[in-house]
């Protein structure tokens, strides 16, 4: 029986709740509606349902409401928009009307919004899923044993000669699960780090951008993720088989899925929320399951209901992985948004007598390793960071207990010019002591002085030991002329690591505190490269 619209329902002012300031009617691009019911007895005043949702899902959305309108006493208005512009809308005070039910592609979003502001978020119940898959192009597929077998995540981000991008993480929640994904793919820190450092170039604020460069000849891409939905879109309008820019779906189990959560907002009178639950049922049973299906979707517990092999997708029942925590999505933006920033690092290396001695199990010497990891740590910077090279122990040149190796350079021209090679030449000073406090305090003023920036400006230290120049600079003369270089609007972080059991880690703790840095241990000198690695990719913008 139809339901009256209650008196005390809350009204509109008649003028557009889209975002973006553009009026959408109801016969224009991007706009939905349902089948308004006005003739039925007991139902002169149908309750009308606003929804916001994702541009991939409004019209599978569309097409059940239609349904659902002929048998409630409601109407229901569908609008495609970007979830970016909605969550945005809903975290402002301005007065514009609201929808009653935001359907966004994740449940990520919901959550995002509502921890900046947007307080009529609630949580939402899924109607659908979609992987999130690494797309290429079907050359680039081909190139990687395609169609004989499905390239991995690891494959791809591995694979030479591909130019590869992301969405923008902080805006695409394809992008966030994407980071999910390849962290699991290629769980080392160094190989992680170089993998978004390899993305970078190429992240752009959405995947339709990223669609839009596989067609374009000055600037083409060879993949990205995106959702398998997407995918399956995209295919559907260009053709697959054979085509230029058809594109084959990998598949990476830890990547979390898109969920399309129903949420309705708070705020939403009782007709509006029954209204709203009517429209939910429907699109949780088969007419709604069916709806999405022809669209391309999957179900909430990732099976597939058609034959998706023709189109590049895999028709398998993808289970989707764990939503990560707010913490763990602030981590890895706050990773990538350091990814994203260029340095300006001096690295000093400790070339004193210890650094000679010889791992154990390994047949190399501290210096070995040490080298080793700074030539491969240079790759993990932007290309547009900037890196000098300081070797250090007692009287290197002339009083002096340091000398630059290499000179302040773009990384790039520093890989362009050898300097990985050179960086693995540095030789430990037979009976050298370690000048650690000398060359500390002279490395840093120069990066105060020379301090640029939009830049992460640091000093990174790699010693063994524990400073032993009795002529030099004391610890307290040290760590006073430090916190009085320290400024809070320059910022310059010294980052000490600590390389076998004789490092004075309290030491490197001290000297790096009045700066704002952080100190960290490598016990184990053959792991020393995993500690570097580690640290470029938590604090140096890698």
């Amino acid at each position: 029986m139809g339901r009256h619209s209650s008196p005390a329902r809350r009204r509109r002012p008649r003028r557009a709740w889209a975002v973006a300031g553009v009026l959408v009617v109801l016969a224009g691009a991007g706009w939905f509606a349902a089948d308004l019911v006005h003739n039925r007895s007991g139902c002169d005043e149908p309750v009308v349902v606003r929804i916001a949702a994702a541009p991939g899902v409004a019209p599978a959305i569309a097409q059940v409401a239609r349904r659902v309108a002929q048998t409630e006493c409601a109407a229901f208005e569908v609008n495609a928009v970007d979830s970016a512009s909605v969550a945005q809308s809903l975290a402002l005070s301005d007065g514009a009307d609201r929808p009653d039910v935001w359907v966004p592609e994740s449940t990520l979003q919901l959550r995002r919004a509502k921890g900046v502001g947007a307080e009529e978020v609630t949580a939402g119940t899924s109607i659908a899923s979609s992987p999130v898959v690494f797309a290429l192009t079907e050359e680039a597929a081909t190139g990687l044993g395609w169609p004989g077998r499905i390239p991995s995540w690891a494959d791809v981000l591995a694979a030479p000669g591909l130019t590869l991008g992301v969405p923008d993480p902080g805006r695409d929640p394809a992008g966030l699960s994407a980071l999910v994904g390849i962290r699991a793919a290629v769980p080392g820190a160094d190989t992680y780090a170089a993998a978004l450092r390899r993305l970078s170039p190429n992240a752009l604020s959405t995947s339709d951008e990223l669609f839009a460069r596989l067609s374009d000849p000055a600037q083409p891409v060879n993949g990205f993720p995106a959702s398998e939905n997407a995918v399956l879109r995209h295919n559907v309008r260009n053709g697959v088989a054979g085509s230029r820019t058809g594109l084959v779906a990998t598949y990476q189990a830890e990547a979390p899925a898109l969920d399309y959560p129903f949420a309705v907002l708070g705020g939403s009178s009782g007709d509006e929320r029954a209204a709203a639950g009517a429209l939910l049922s429907a699109l949780l049973g088969l007419e709604g399951m069916n709806a999405l299906a022809n669209a391309g979707f999957r179900t909430p517990d990732g099976r597939y209901l058609r034959d998706g092999s023709a189109q590049n997708v895999s028709g398998r029942t993808v289970p989707s992985a764990a939503v990560p925590t707010d913490a763990e999505v602030d981590a890895l933006l706050g990773q990538w948004a350091r990814i994203n920033t260029s340095s300006r690092a001096r690295v000093l290396i400790d070339v004193s007598g210890s650094m000679n001695e010889v791992v154990p199990g390994t047949g190399q010497t501290r210096m070995e390793l040490t080298t080793e990891a700074a030539a491969r740590g240079l790759g993990l910077f932007k290309s547009t960071s900037e890196t000098s090279v300081w070797e250090f122990a007692t009287r290197l040149d002339g009083d002096r207990d340091y000398r630059e190796v290499l000179p302040m350079r773009p990384v790039s021209e520093q890989l362009a010019t050898g300097a990985a090679d050179r960086l693995r030449a540095i030789r430990a000073t037979p009976d050298g002591d370690t000048g650690l406090y000398d060359t500390v305090l002279a490395a840093y003023r120069v990066a105060c002085a020379e301090w640029q920036p939009g830049r992460l400006n640091l000093v990174i230290v790699l010693t063994d030991g524990r400073n032993d120049d009795a002529d030099g600079v004391t610890r307290d003369a040290l760590l006073a002329e430090l916190a009085r270089l320290a400024d809070p609007g320059r910022p310059v972080a010294i980052i000490g690591i600590g390389i076998g059991p004789d490092a004075d880690l309290a030491d490197l703790a001290a000297i790096t505190a009045p700066t704002g840095g952080q100190s960290f241990a490598a016990p184990d000198p053959s792991r020393i490269g995993d500690v570097f690695y580690g640290a470029l990719a938590r604090l140096s913008g890698s």
